[in-house]
């Protein structure tokens, strides 16, 4: 596990916005909207002190695991990765190339630090309320904490209904080691998720399915640090953390951006991208 300041960790979510940028033009594809939104949030779960794992090895039993559920937005759980160590940052420009272990959607059997292989949209709670249950069983027979699990949803896949089905399961379990995050950046490929699927008041949708809820500034490292501290401390159910974020964060011409859901930037926009990050080439 590292432990780092505010100031650190920003540093570290600077750095992660430039590789996604960089990786994601030289693959030619994929998915920088969604990627650049939730930078903040996996830098903070990452080096915040939080999330326990041993960066010297992937596999320590001892570890709590994490589950990008909205498997597309690979890049950022690439770059931070990287950052951790896990894979050598050459390697990031690699992306969706042939015969890469980073392909656009992450692969636990090639890649260190990727717990299972997602992209199929909806699945991820499921996946990650089964993980918690079976590690809460596991403490009890070796009467010990149970490690957590903590997983990133996009707001448009919480439009699929496996979801619901994992969130019942698991307050019915009462999964109080599992720590979803919504990354609640208000735009999906078809546009805004209020206008394909009705989409209001996710907090109230979590606490109605019996799940503690916590809402946040998801592109504020000191903001979402005091939520997920504050969320491995609540007990007696699972917990949700609705983080408002902005689609694309960081370049000025993606933010907001439907279009930016999909979509590679070329050499030009890449250009404009890195130099309004603090004019990185």
């Amino acid at each position: 596990m590292i432990v780092e300041s505010t100031v650190e960790i920003e540093a570290r979510a600077h750095r992660m916005r430039v590789e996604i940028i960089k990786m994601l033009n030289k693959a030619g594809s994929g998915h920088p909207g969604g990627s650049l939104s939730a930078v903040e949030i996996l830098a903070s779960l990452y080096f915040g002190g939080v999330m326990q794992y041993n960066e010297n090895d992937p596999q320590d039993p001892s570890r709590d695991r994490f589950i990008l559920s909205k498997g597309h937005a690979a890049p950022v759980l690439y770059a931070a990765l990287a950052e951790v160590g896990y894979i050598p940052v050459e390697e990031l420009a690699s992306l969706r190339k042939l015969h890469s272990r980073l392909q656009g959607h992450p692969d636990s059997k090639k890649v260190p630090g990727v717990e299972v292989s997602t992209g199929s949209l909806g699945q991820g709670l499921s996946i990650s309320a089964g993980l918690a249950l079976a590690l809460k069983l596991d403490a009890e027979q070796e009467q010990s904490e149970p490690r957590r699990v903590f997983t990133l949803l996009g707001d448009g896949e919480i439009e699929e209904g496996q979801v619901w089905e994992a969130a019942m399961f698991a307050a019915h379990y009462d999964l109080d080691n599992l720590v979803a995050i919504v990354d609640n950046n208000n735009l999906q490929i078809d546009g805004d998720v209020r206008d394909v699927a009705g989409l209001i008041d996710i907090s109230a949708k979590f606490k109605a399915f019996g799940w503690q809820t916590i809402e946040v500034d998801g592109n504020d490292v000191s903001a979402v640090l005091t939520a997920l501290k504050a969320a491995v401390l609540l007990e007696d159910a699972p917990v949700c953390i609705v983080a408002h974020t902005v689609k694309g964060k960081g370049v000025s011409f993606m933010e907001n951006q439907a279009g930016w859901h999909g979509k590679a930037p070329n050499d030009e926009q890449t250009a404009q991208a890195l130099a309004e990050l603090e004019g990185v080439e």
